[in-house]
């Protein structure tokens, strides 16, 4: 069967299915008997559907489809009861794949971030002026030339308690402007790369370079890599309002933004390793190499991760064996 095939012959179906969701608004019990009988019908024929579309079209946006309408069919054709495990199934798996469904998104968000910051570190290593009139005043021992002048511990600790906070307000402003299309969260990464940028450039000219890079690696990369996730959470939701598909406005942004929501909650204890890598690893005097390899497996392991947990499942789930696909914490 070619897609095209599969979704004209199956496209009606799942428009009814869609349909009879939006007039239920998450009371199925205002569709009378019938109708929830014929809901009830559609979803089993969608999770056949979604079985045979992970199967031939994994890598189609139609699988994302019916995922997202199997989805919402098991929480109303069963109701949205707690699952056991459900947390723990979600950080396992469910996060990683969400988070792996669309890299093209993923992509966008971190080309925002790391293009400013690549042209911005070679804007302070060949204007180092125009750069530190840019760099915010409490970014800027990490651009002081070593010795008498140079950071002090007291400094570097404060230094990292602004950048730590600083990157965890960065990582909701970005998933939060995604409900401007996008476009408050490209300017918010673009901005902040270019902060980066300046910073890593400055630090290098001042002859800084090495002492800023074994600060920043142990946790920043981490970080950095919380902040492109959350920013293309934000993209997912804000776009849905641009482009819904088949579905209603209000619809396809509520699908995608309860999803971009768990990646975000997903996301977050990832953030908080960030800070005791920092913590704990970073600040124990340890050679420079220990909390650099640490800082880069960390990393590894972050993006493995996605790409390993992050494959679409071809067998059974619980959305095929006829249970609710849970939120994160297992409500809807």
């Amino acid at each position: 069967m070619t897609l095209e095939r599969f979704e004209s012959s199956r496209g009606d179906r799942w428009r009814e299915l869609e349909a009879l969701l939006a007039e239920a608004g998450g009371h199925p019990d205002r569709l009378g008997p019938q109708r929830l009988m014929r809901l009830g019908e559609l979803y089993r024929g969608a999770a056949a559907d979604l079985a045979l579309a992970r199967r031939r079209f994994p890598r189609d946006p139609v699988r994302s489809r019916l995922e997202q309408l199997v989805r919402r069919g098991g929480l109303a054709v069963y109701g949205a009861r707690p699952e056991r495990g459900s947390v723990l199934r979600f950080l396992a798996r469910d996060y990683w794949q969400t988070v792996a469904e669309r890299p093209g998104v993923l992509a966008i968000a971190a080309l925002a971030l790391l293009g400013p910051a690549a042209l911005a570190c070679v804007w302070a290593l060949s204007e180092p002026a125009g750069a530190a009139a840019f760099i915010p005043s409490e970014f800027a021992a990490a651009t002081e030339p070593p010795g008498d002048a140079g950071t002090t511990a007291a400094q570097e600790a404060v230094f990292s308690t602004e950048l730590f906070t600083h990157n965890i307000q960065v990582t909701f402003l970005v998933f939060a402007l995604g409900i401007t299309a996008g476009i408050g969260t490209a300017i918010l990464l673009a901005y902040n790369g270019i902060l980066l940028g300046a910073i890593t450039g400055a630090a290098f000219e001042a002859g800084n370079g090495s002492a800023f890079a074994e600060f920043l690696i142990p946790h920043g990369l981490l970080e950095l890599s919380c902040i492109v996730v959350a920013a293309a959470a934000g993209i997912r939701a804000g776009w849905a309002l641009v482009d819904p598909g088949d579905l209603r406005r209000s619809a396809a942004f509520s699908i995608e933004a309860r999803r971009s929501v768990g990646i975000v909650l997903g996301t977050m204890p990832w953030l908080v390793l960030a800070g005791l890598l920092e913590a704990f690893v970073r600040s124990q005097g340890l050679p420079a190499i220990v909390p650099i390899a640490v800082g880069i497996a960390v990393f590894a392991l972050y993006w493995g991760l996605v790409v390993v947990r992050g494959r679409p499942d071809r067998g059974s789930s619980a959305d095929l064996r006829g249970g609710p696909v849970p939120s994160p914490a297992g409500t809807p």
